[in-house]
């Protein structure tokens, strides 16, 4: 059964009558229903920012998220601090000192860990080298023996000055190698001068013994923190992140201390993001808010009809949030973007019938504003609803999709529309009632461009195959648009979690962008690593065996020999008591003497600023004693730990170690690590097929990122054809002709095409982000060609020169200005999407008005209402 257009119009213009009768009751309602939406909004206002949330847990590849995350959910939510120090030393003690401060509030950290603090690291870390490396860094240990047990039986400044004495002894009698010992000195002299300058300037003790620069890995900790999130606020770990520095702050960890501190993991990255679109938020809302009034005021020339729309956009805005409150839920990072398409496609309707009101002014001077206000619902209420049944076609088709995010955005949008209708047709021309706006003096369309419209009609032909072959040619490009997956590209490159985790990503030792999989047990897992690490996309798997050292019996014997030589080195029957600051004074000053006595290899630089030390007052003194003496005593320990070594088997690993690799089911977990460690999209891709090729249910940011972005991809395919379905048999059902509704789609297409290409051109790939320009053009789009193929059917030929170009011109205008303020956001992803729609809207504008003045008297010359073809 067919649609009867007419009864639109109708319907609009009665309704138009009934509220204009009763002005005041109307808006009365309507401010009651806006009142009581706010009180809704206020009271039940809610905000949920997981984005996993945004994927119903039912899809595959989350039901594999969800199992591994079961099986070891110590791994799940989690913050990491990445502490960088001056020194080995320096970054243990600060990570140490900051994640004691962490567990001491349990409010905000459901747990702390540092993976990296385990003493079976420590008393192990010699194992985990090359038998080449333990043999060199024993034989080190060794050759340094007097200065480490003068240092060990004196651990002071006193017992500085005297281990450069004998340094110094040294030097004279032509001992030592001056590739060991001048850069040594010269690290022991800038900790000197800076302490003489009052500065702090910590001593790395492990180079100076060793001779050797710190893998910079040995100057970084980890500490991985759970937080309690509370994903109602904009910023869900807001709490726990801002403790963690309030924590570094109160310890003094600082860069001044030579202590760097940055946090990173999805939960920041994700509180920064939504930190930088609400920031950007304002500076666009404002740039809106006023574009678009300027625009109305160039459209309508009348701040009697612009406050009205105005007005009834800010009533309407509340209605719509107690809905999508009431109806769906709690907002999700998307659908909370339905204040943005209210606005946007919502004013639509009220220039519509404002610009309908302008044409009637005009025509029937005389005629009363509420007969006016009648007939401008008459010729406008149709195209009005139509284009309103569209946009709704075009939110709906997003409900069956498994994007949720969009799904519950399409669902309140929709319910916008039907708000933006009512209110058009009732508080707007109730408004009007009292601002009472003037008649127009002049003709409200654009008379000049009658010159476009009678060329296009006497060259339709030629203009048609103009189109088309503009159409093959942005065809013909699409092969080069790409399709960005990579969530990271939508963020912005200066945060602090981005840029860390981009650095974390290029080592292989700490690129987050590993895949996981499980095996039944250890056994297993072992097996499958092996042929996992034979894939050329993989450059290497762990799992909880990795952790026994191989060749231990050779490195045991090396460590075994120097701790035999080191004992008592290290471990001296008795320890010197701590020296006055005379003592400390009169050693640095004898040791600068002998220094400068013996010459060579940097000693005279280094006695020059032992000297400053020793004169100074004693501030200068408990400077450099900071900057030595903690880092002195770590190392100690160290070497003592690590001459401590025993044969690590599988039964001694440390049940910490071994919860982290075994489930309590007892499957075993595998890490697969990528060979390329770029961020690219199809790196990642590759990667992540590879492994599942082998294992299917493994998961991981690879995996998770590719089918988390198939599932978005599908979502808007599902959705644009579902919508292109529904528009199609709508408009033909309305416009009784398949042929009209063939017509009205065809600008858009190409409006769709030319907006692709133009990315290509311009190296603007679709991303996760502004994907969602593709539909908004279809909603828009598709109601600029009804009003127009209404517009004809109602026996409208000169398009252009009509009123109705006015309203579409300044609705695309208004529209593009919303949603092109975006552009200008600091936010990657909707500076993107900003872009995107602003082309969108250009290009559908000059599509409708370029296309269907030479389409519709070419292809549908004899359409009349009532005659379907």
């Amino acid at each position: 059964m067919a649609i009867d257009t007419p009864l639109a119009a109708r319907l609009a213009a009665r309704l138009v009558g009934w509220s204009i009768r009763r002005p005041a009751l109307v808006l009365a309602l309507t401010l009651l229903v806006a009142a009581l939406s706010c009180w809704a909004v206020v009271t039940r206002f809610a905000l949920n920012t997981d984005v996993v949330a945004l994927f119903p847990p039912d899809i595959p590849w989350r039901q594999t998220e969800v199992a591994m995350d079961r099986a070891f959910p110590q791994r799940v939510d989690l913050i990491a601090v990445v502490l960088d120090g001056a020194t080995p030393d320096v970054a243990e003690r600060a990570a140490s000192a900051l994640a004691g401060a962490l567990e001491a509030r349990p409010a905000l950290f459901r747990s702390v860990s540092r993976p990296d603090a385990d003493p079976f690291f420590h008393r192990n870390a010699l194992l985990f080298l090359d038998q080449a490396e333990v043999r060199a860094t024993t034989e080190r240990m060794i050759a340094a023996q007097s200065l480490l047990g003068t240092l060990a039986a004196d651990p002071s400044l006193r017992g500085v000055g005297r281990a450069l004495d004998l340094v110094a002894e040294g030097l004279k009698r032509g001992e030592g190698d001056p590739q060991v010992l001048g850069p040594a000195l010269a690290a022991l002299a800038g900790s000197a001068e800076a302490a003489a300058d009052g500065r702090f300037l910590p001593l790395d003790w492990a180079r100076l013994f060793t001779g050797q620069a710190p893998d910079p890995l040995a100057l970084r900790r980890f500490i991985l923190v759970k937080p309690v999130p509370d994903y109602g606020a904009l910023a869900p770990v807001s709490a726990a992140v801002d403790a963690v520095r309030a924590e570094a702050a109160r310890l003094g960890l600082t860069a001044e201390n030579g202590v760097h501190i940055r946090l990173t993991g999805d939960l920041v990255m994700a509180d920064e993001e939504f930190s930088t679109v609400f920031g950007s938020a304002i500076v666009e809302n404002i740039l809106s808010l006023v574009a678009v009034a300027v625009l109305l005021w160039l459209g309508l020339r009348s701040g009697r009809l612009i406050f009205p729309i105005l007005g009834t956009l800010v009533l309407g805005l509340p209605i719509t949030a107690a809905f999508g409150l009431l109806v769906v839920g709690p907002f999700n990072p998307l659908s909370i973007a339905f204040a943005v398409l209210f606005i946007g496609f919502g004013v639509d309707f009220g220039i519509q019938f404002a610009v309908s009101l302008r044409e009637q002014r005009y025509r029937l001077a005389d005629q009363p504003l509420p007969a006016a206000l009648v007939e401008a619902a008459h010729g406008a209420g149709e195209a009005i609803a139509l284009a309103a049944m569209a946009l709704g076609c075009g939110f709906l088709a997003f409900l069956p999709t498994d994007y949720r995010g969009v799904s519950e955005l399409g669902l309140i949008a929709a319910a916008g529309m039907v708000v933006a209708v009512i209110l058009s047709l009732t508080a707007l021309p109730a408004w009007l009632m009292f601002t009472r706006p003037r008649p127009e003096r002049e003709p409200v369309g654009y008379a000049a461009l009658g010159r476009v419209d009678r060329f296009l009609a006497r060259n339709a032909a030629a203009a048609a195959a103009a189109a088309l072959l503009l159409a093959i040619g942005c065809a013909a490009l699409l092969p080069w648009l790409r399709f960005d997956t990579n969530p990271l590209n939508l963020r912005s490159p200066k945060t602090e979690a981005v840029a860390t985790f981009r650095e974390l990503m290029r080592s292989p030792d700490t690129t987050p962008n590993t895949i996981d999989a499980l095996a039944a047990d250890l056994t297993a897992a072992e097996a499958l690593a092996k042929r996992l690490e034979a894939l050329p996309e993989v450059a290497g798997t762990m799992t909880l065996a990795s952790f026994v050292p191989a060749g231990q019996d050779a490195k045991l014997a090396l460590i075994q020999d120097a701790a035999d030589l080191l004992g008592l080195t290290l471990e001296p029957p008795e320890v010197a008591p701590a020296p006055t600051d005379a003592e400390a004074s009169a050693a640095l000053a004898k040791a600068a003497a002998a220094l400068r006595v013996a010459g060579g290899a940097g000693a005279p630089r280094l006695a020059t600023a032992l000297d400053r030390v020793a004169a100074a007052p004693g501030a200068a003194r408990d400077h450099l004693a900071a900057a030595l003496l903690p880092g002195l005593a770590s190392t100690l320990d160290a070497l003592r730990q690590a001459l401590a070594a025993r044969p690590v088997t599988l039964d001694s690993l440390p049940d910490s170690l071994r919860r982290s690799w075994i489930a309590p089911d007892g499957r075993a977990r595998i890490e697969i690590r990528p060979r390329d460690l770029s961020d690219h999209s199809d790196a990642m891709g590759r990667f992540g097929r590879a492994v599942q090729a082998v294992v299917p249910d493994a998961t991981g940011p690879a995996i998770s990122v590719r089918e988390s972005a198939e599932t978005i991809e599908a979502a808007f395919i599902q959705a644009g054809v579902i919508a292109t379905g529904l528009t199609v048999l709508l408009l033909v059902l309305a416009l009784r002709s398949v042929r009209l509704a063939l017509l009205a789609l065809a600008p858009l297409t190409l409006a769709g095409l030319l907006t692709m290409a133009t990315c290509v051109v311009i190296g603007q790939p679709l991303n996760l982000a502004n994907i969602i320009a593709l539909p908004l053009l279809f909603a828009q789009g598709v109601a600029f060609k009804i009003y127009y193929v209404v517009a004809w059917q109602h026996g409208e030929r000169s398009l252009l020169a009509s009123s109705l170009t006015r309203a579409v011109v300044y609705s695309a205008l208004t529209n593009g200005t919303a949603f092109g303020a975006l552009a200008v956001s600091g936010h990657p992803g909707t500076a993107s999407m900003g872009l995107l729609l602003m082309l969108s809207l250009l290009f559908a504008l000059t599509a409708v008005m370029l296309t269907l003045p030479a389409l519709l008297p070419l292809f549908a010359a004899d359409a009349r209402r009532g005659r379907p073809d």
